[in-house]
């Protein structure tokens, strides 16, 4: 394979980029197949799960997907939301919590919360959310507050992503348009565990499967695994991956075949923590395999959300959202020819639909 055929290659296990149905049946499908999906801002990911359940999806079918509990949200692999599975959930954080932990010692540090503190103030978020009593975070916080344990901004926030990775709470139901806290006993009760060797093979062999052609500097990014503890789960998995040399790299994939790729010019309008984006670090450059991206000036002012063509970046966008209409302004590294302006106007016209508002479409071209 070359760097492109990697790239093609890569859409079809992230997701993307396929002219057959989604073989997804619902949300907890999407973020299975990944094992984690970020979710750092919420309502962009539920669209980069929405565009691999293929049309008909609604950001309303989503919350209810969410509220239902059939994904939870939760901080695992990296100090950062993911969406997970209930199925998932408890062996995930079981293997990279403590790794996340280490990540977030600098700021339980600063924000002077010590180990006491840290567990006096999950015990009473614990006994606060007990029997089904969903908290928002504000709710939260004045609950804190009554019991002497100062809990504002960033020191709040450290102190619900320790409790997150203890496995004493995780997402509820959303209350309104506010995000509230639950017990991760009531909202995932059949949650499994797994013994380590059976995490590290697991974890593993969904990456790759899900994310490759892709390298182990990649995992290591994504998982906050070390390269020994990557190492043995790549032996664990054994034949369920295989590895090919490119350019003096070793990307790993599952050996079934990819699905056949959608027709070109395919147009993607993704949010700026698509696993697309955000699972690579060792071999990013395939998403930019013409160096556009890396000629760009004045990036820091460019929106966030990324625009594919195919495989490959071919620009930024931002979505504004009124009552009944969503307007996509597009930013190009390159002009688009007839037939890419067609097809970003029907990723428009898909985002749209999702939102349940007519799209428009204003481009410019760096």
């Amino acid at each position: 394979m070359d760097g492109l055929q990697l790239a093609r290659r890569r859409t079809g296990t992230v997701g993307l980029g396929s002219a057959q149905p989604a073989p997804f049946n619902g949300a907890a499908d999407v973020v299975g197949w990944f094992g984690a999906l970020q979710s750092q801002d919420y309502h962009p990911a539920k669209w980069a799960v929405a565009q691999r359940l293929g049309t008909g999806v609604t950001d309303a079918d989503l919350d209810r997907a969410f509220d239902d509990g059939l994904i939870l949200r939760t901080h695992v692999l990296r100090p950062t939301w993911h969406f997970v599975t209930p199925a998932d959930i408890r062996w995930l954080l079981e293997l990279t919590a403590p790794r996340v932990h280490a990540l977030n010692a600098y700021a339980y540090r600063a924000t002077d919360l010590d180990a006491g503190v840290l567990r006096r103030a999950t015990d009473l978020i614990a006994d606060a959310l007990a029997g089904g009593n969903h908290l928002t975070r504000a709710e939260v916080a004045t609950m804190l507050d009554r019991n002497g344990i100062t809990a504002a901004r960033v020191r709040l926030g450290y102190i619900l992503i320790h409790a997150e990775l203890e496995r004493v709470i995780c997402s509820g139901p959303l209350h309104g348009k506010q995000h509230t806290y639950a017990l991760l006993d009531e909202r995932a009760p059949q949650a499994p565990s797994l013994d380590r060797e059976a995490a590290l093979a697991e974890v593993v062999r969904r990456f790759f499967a899900s994310h490759g052609p892709a390298t182990v500097k990649d995992l290591s990014w994504w998982s906050s695994l070390t390269r020994a503890d990557i190492a043995t789960g790549l032996a664990l998995a054994g034949d369920a991956l295989e590895s090919i040399e490119v350019d003096g790299l070793t990307y790993w994939f599952a050996p079934d075949d990819p699905p056949p790729p959608a027709p070109s010019p395919s147009v993607r309008l993704l949010q700026a923590y698509d696993e697309y984006i955000v699972g690579y670090t060792g071999s990013k450059y395939l998403l930019d395999l013409s160096g556009l991206v890396a000629a760009a000036t004045d990036k820091l002012a460019l929106p966030n959300g990324v625009i594919t063509v195919d495989t490959q970046v071919a620009g930024r966008w931002k979505r504004t959202v009124r009552k009944h209409e969503v307007t996509v302004d597009a930013v190009l590294y390159r002009p688009f020819d007839a037939a890419e302006s067609r097809a970003l106007q029907v990723a428009a016209d898909d985002l749209g639909a999702f939102l349940g508002a007519r799209a428009v479409v204003a481009v410019s071209v760096l």
